[in-house]
């Protein structure tokens, strides 16, 4: 069937099901609920009785028809029925909605050969989960395991079980019956809903309905997986904690980013290989993932703080997941990324292993060369552009941007094998420098642009005035000189200095000009998570920062960490800086004025510049 034929029936279809859809809302629903609100029960029977065949028929054909379009959530028609039917009739109903859904698919494909675009974007998902499995398994029962996922639409998974040739009766037996979890958890809620809105039941208990429905299926759901079908992948990236994990993102990021990907350099390249990117946003790992769509699921190296709670602990490991402490010595790290490698998998490693305070790469403070040349593996450099004023780490708020991931570099195993550590670690720093300012992948009209921004731009470069700036709208201000900086649609100053980089620079220039007997202090709220387990215990205290290197005191603890065993500060804007200190990681509060916390980060990273003898500029060149 032409591309143009397929077109016009879907847009036939989607027509159809929005015609049915607000006819359903216009004579069934909307006065359906007027009479349950006001507790006008029989008039509310009489409606259904009276609308009969036509109703059943509305509910049956939207089912049916949004599985042909497939991009229109079942959930809709499903849970609306629940709010208009006894529960066994909107269970029939949407059940035999989706069985007639099914069997035009079934002829369509069959037949005509139809193909959608909407289809193909979950092709690929389909056959990836299918060829993740290692056991032989039937069509049959990955058709079970998808629909009881709620990760594809029902659509998408009858299109894959019609091109694998079935045989109807068995095709339609697994549809009727494998969709019915679903069904009664949506049939569920509409009618808890409706028990709600005719004010027999209270909001706590309807929402307790809902979270236990969820829970229940969810649990059906974790048995079925791990018990019968994923239990040889417990521990890789095919488990099902990982699919999970990364099926519930991706419904929530979908579209919450426009994802651009270029994989052009891993086709026909076999896994496994170390992935290393750089790291702008919090949303990195989902974005790498995007561009590995046709590779195996790859494992991460993550701060082990994200892990730290027992039960996500514990899902992690499931999951292939490693773990890492930042800037301090983790010998078990190198062998779990091995044994990832042994067993296919990619591994993706953001080198900077903190997020871009000023939209510049950091410096790898980790030189990796030698244990790189150790694995034997191909090095993929991958580049984020347009991630860090998507949602950068001042800012709270995430803007809607065009995200390019693009795998730009293939750094051979031969290649590596060549080269000297020193040759590995220099061409690993400049293929990953970027500065998100020098070239602009996106333009933003909001009215916020700049609020948060003095959490990172601390220190007014005009006057030298430190915490005196604010953000305002678009604009940065100076409350001592008056001076204002101005963003533009592309998130630069319209004067000098033109970008978040280079303001961010100067302030580091004056910074160095003082740092001559430097000393910072400050009282804090201490949050201790020790090494065994997530325990936590909480103290007050007091930091210093000086030439000497970093020092804490209170009534339990007292220690001082040297430059030589303190490479980095990691911090959260207007919130803390953490470190470890004999594995426990500590992170500090300020009592009075959260915005400096970059500034100890800050002076922390000029220090190791004088430590190593250069500085930024020639780290990048």
């Amino acid at each position: 069937m032409k591309k143009s034929t397929q077109r016009i029936i879907i847009l036939i279809s989607l027509i159809a099901v929005i015609a049915l859809a607000f006819l359903f809302l216009r004579d069934i629903l909307v006065p359906f609920l007027r009479m349950e609100m006001a507790n006008d029960v029989d008039g509310a029977k009489e409606l259904l009785v009276s609308k009969g065949v036509l109703g059943f028929l509305a509910v049956v054909l939207v089912e049916a028809l949004q599985m042909v379009v497939i991009f229109i959530p079942a959930e809709f028609i499903q849970i609306s029925s629940g709010l208009s039917y006894p529960f066994y009739i909107a269970l029939i109903l949407c059940d035999l909605g989706v069985c007639l859904g099914a069997t035009i698919i079934y002829i369509l494909v069959t037949l005509f050969r139809f193909n959608t675009d909407a289809y193909q974007k979950n092709e690929k998902r389909i056959e990836k989960l299918a060829a993740s499995v290692k056991k032989e398994r039937s069509t049959q029962l990955l058709l079970y395991l998808l629909f009881i996922m709620p990760l594809i639409p029902f659509g998408a998974i009858c299109y894959y079980g019609s091109h694998r040739k079935m045989k109807f009766g068995r095709y339609l037996f697994t549809v009727a019956t494998g969709v019915i979890p679903s069904i009664v958890t949506s049939n569920l809620m509409g009618t808890a809903a409706r028990y709600f809105i005719g004010n027999r039941l209270p909001l706590p208990l309807l929402i307790l309905i809902i979270v236990l429905l969820a829970g229940v299926l969810f649990t059906v759901l974790f048995l079925f997986l791990n018990k019968v079908y994923f239990r040889e992948n417990e521990g890789t990236p095919d488990s099902i904690f990982y699919t999970a994990f990364f099926g519930v993102i991706d419904k929530l990021f979908h579209r919450a980013m426009r994802i651009h990907t270029d994989d052009t350099l891993l086709d026909g390249r076999k896994a496994p290989y170390i992935v290393l990117a750089n790291h702008g946003s919090f949303f990195d790992m989902y974005y790498v993932k995007r561009l590995l769509e046709n590779a195996p699921n790859p494992s991460y190296v993550v701060n082990k703080h994200f892990v730290s709670h027992p039960l996500i602990r514990k899902a992690a490991g499931k999951s292939g997941i490693v773990p890492k402490k930042l800037f301090y010595p983790d010998i078990a790290v190198p062998v779990q990324i091995m044994r990832t490698l042994r067993g296919g998998y990619p591994v993706i490693i953001f080198p900077e292993a903190r997020l871009s305070v000023d939209g510049r790469s950091y410096p790898i403070l980790d030189r990796s060369a030698a244990f790189y040349r150790r694995l034997k593996k191909d090095l993929v450099i991958v580049k984020i552009r347009g991630a860090y004023f998507a949602k950068p780490k001042w800012r709270k708020r995430a803007y809607r941007s065009d995200i390019y991931v693009t795998a730009e570099r293939v750094i051979r195993s031969e290649e590596i094998a060549a080269m000297t550590d020193d040759a590995l670690n220099a061409l690993i720093d400049t293929s990953l420098a970027y500065d998100e300012s020098a070239c602009p992948v996106n333009t933003y009209r909001h009215k916020g642009m700049a609020k948060g921004l003095e959490n990172v731009l601390y220190r007014c470069i005009d006057c030298g005035a430190v915490y005196t700036t604010r953000g305002v709208k678009n604009e940065l201000q100076c409350s001592a000189c008056g001076a204002v900086h101005r963003l533009n649609e592309q998130y630069l100053f319209t004067d000098e200095p033109y970008s978040i980089g280079e303001y961010y620079e100067r302030i580091k220039q004056t910074e160095r000009q003082e740092l001559a007997g430097f000393c910072l202090e400050a009282d804090v709220k201490t949050s201790v998570f020790h090494d065994k387990g997530r325990y936590r215990t909480r103290e007050t205290g007091r930091c210093t920062l000086n030439e000497k290197g970093f020092s804490y005191r209170s009534d339990k603890t007292e220690f001082t960490v040297g430059f030589d065993a303190l490479p980095a500060l990691p911090f959260s804007c207007g919130e803390e800086f953490e470190t470890y200190y004999n594995g426990d990681l500590y992170y500090f509060y300020p009592v009075e004025n959260r915005r400096q916390v970059v500034r100890w980060a800050l002076l922390v990273d000029l220090m190791q510049e004088i430590r190593n003898g250069k500085n930024e500029t020639e780290i990048a060149d």
